[in-house]
């Protein structure tokens, strides 16, 4: 598989799609739409389920086992909750944000049609000392569309999702946008598709290809997805920290940008199969693929679902994309990491009968 170890470059112009697509969770119509759009003619069947899962299957040279991998379309976002009599608009959030990121960022309500926002919170000018001392809560802000209450009524209600708003640019070697986590790894989980049809591979078993929904609010799309497709192996694709910046020491930093494709060893959900963690080291190690471990204290994958919602467990593990700044206004990632990410999954995948799965 020569292929695996030529120089990719990263298609820009689909992960800035990917990436602008809103999907808060329960809301993730329109990525999903764009993940239909994109993976039409690259597998051979696509179902979507009742909650909203894209299932797409690769038939594999044997049907006797299956593979399968998760990355999930949603993004961390807002709902609203009340529409004041001035008009401004209060939300509760949908996954976790570090308040103190969202003070006069721009955001998108997506009501009858998508009305423009800023978060705003109370002055600095006008607090009290013990106000400028306390931190931040998310129930200080809100939401100002700069329109009359009769006004916001006729396009937005309570129940409407709300996404961030910020385009992608590249800056240096690495991209930077709202969403990353965890749109990256749809755009992984897409370009693997490709570059098996590019460059003819056909997977060892059937490979599913799931693209999930409502991680954010407990992994809850990549559960029903690993009880219909009942994986015997399972590959989560998820961002991870990429603490490596002034301050941190490096015993805390867990991943670094630019160090390659991070190959998890565990999360607060997970602890990966220690065969899997195996099997990945000696595909990237064969495959000139860079590569660095992850131990993540906090935080968990779809890698849970694809572990434990299946009779017996499933033979699971994941490749991370180190990332600065998650769940804050922009994320950014490592064009270069990304691009291993595409390889070691793709290599995975494909290999995967060759590994060795005795206890």
């Amino acid at each position: 598989m020569t292929s695996m170890v030529r120089r990719m470059s990263i298609n820009v112009d689909l992960l800035a799609e990917v990436c602008k697509a809103p999907g808060a969770p329960g809301f993730e119509k329109e990525i999903r739409n764009l993940v239909l759009k994109e993976i039409k003619g690259l597998v051979d069947e696509v179902k979507i389920d009742n909650m909203g899962n894209v299932i797409a299957l690769k038939k594999g040279k044997s049907s006797d086992k299956k593979s399968m991998a998760a990355a999930h379309m949603d993004e961390i976002g807002f709902i609203v909750t009340h529409i004041d009599d001035k008009g401004f608009v209060r939300f509760t959030t949908l996954g976790g944000f570090d308040p103190k990121t969202l003070t006069a960022q721009r955001v998108i309500i997506h009501g009858k049609k998508d009305v423009l926002g800023v978060m705003g919170c109370k002055p600095i000018h006008v607090m009290t000392p013990d106000e400028k001392s306390a931190t931040l809560k998310n129930t200080d802000f809100f939401i100002d569309t700069g329109m009359q209450k009769k006004d916001v009524e006729k396009l937005i209600e309570v129940g409407n999702p709300v996404t961030r708003e910020r385009e992608l640019v590249e800056m240096g070697e690495c991209v930077n946008v709202k969403s990353l986590d965890n749109r990256v790894s749809v755009f992984i989980l897409i370009e693997t598709l490709r570059e098996m049809k590019k460059s003819k591979l056909t997977p060892d078993y059937d490979f599913y290809a799931a693209f999930t929904v409502q991680e954010e609010v407990g992994i809850r799309g990549a559960k029903v997805a690993a009880l219909e497709v009942q994986p015997d192996f399972g590959f989560g694709l998820d961002t991870t920290i990429a603490c490596d910046t002034p301050g941190v020491p490096p015993q805390t930093r867990v991943t670094e940008m630019g160090g390659g494709a991070a190959i998890k060893i565990m999360d607060s959900l997970t602890i990966c199969d220690v065969r899997m963690v195996s099997y990945m080291k000696k595909i990237a190690k064969d495959k000139k693929i860079k590569n660095q471990l992850e131990i993540l204290t906090a935080g968990g994958t779809d890698t849970a679902g694809l572990q434990m919602m299946v009779p017996g467990g499933s033979i699971a593990g994941a490749i991370s994309i180190p990332t600065r700044y998650i769940h804050q206004s922009i994320e950014m990632a490592h064009k270069g990491d990304i691009e291993n990410c595409i390889k070691l999954l793709t290599a995975c995948v494909c290999e995967v009968e060759s590994g060795d799965w005795e206890l």
